[in-house]
């Protein structure tokens, strides 16, 4: 197969390279917090946590770089995948069907029948504003 061309994305390596310098900025703050009077683990526990999110941030951009370049380690990683599948009918609850008898206006509790009276309102109402 024939070498596939490699695009440069400058305003990609850039972001990297930004995020990258930021993680390792933000490390070298919480180091020095840390070693100031009112430091504590928690600061240390972060100095430590920084450089490992800026190695991600370069590690998933070479991942990315890689798997463009290279269908076939794409096919490697999802050997069974075709694209979408489709859901199982019975894997979902059934949807509830919607109540089929109604209730006399008489019959309803004083709360239901001011809610009705109220919808008559805006139905009203929208029936206006279409005019």
């Amino acid at each position: 197969m024939a070498q596939a061309k490699r695009r440069h994305r400058p305003a990609l390596i850039a972001l990297v390279v930004v995020a990258a310098l930021a993680c390792l900025g933000l490390a070298w703050w919480q180091w020095t917090r840390f070693e100031s009077g009112s430091g504590s683990g928690q600061n240390l526990g972060y100095a430590l946590q920084w450089p490992a999110f800026a190695a991600f941030v370069v590690y998933a951009y070479r991942r990315f770089v890689m798997l463009e370049a290279d269908p076939e380690e794409v096919a490697k990683l999802a050997p069974g995948a075709r694209g979408a599948t489709e859901v199982p009918a019975d894997l979902l609850p059934e949807r509830p069907s919607a109540p089929t008898r109604i209730v006399p206006e008489d019959d309803m509790p004083p709360e239901d029948r001011e809610l009705a009276e109220y919808n008559r309102y805006l139905s009203a109402l929208a029936q206006q504003e279409k005019k």
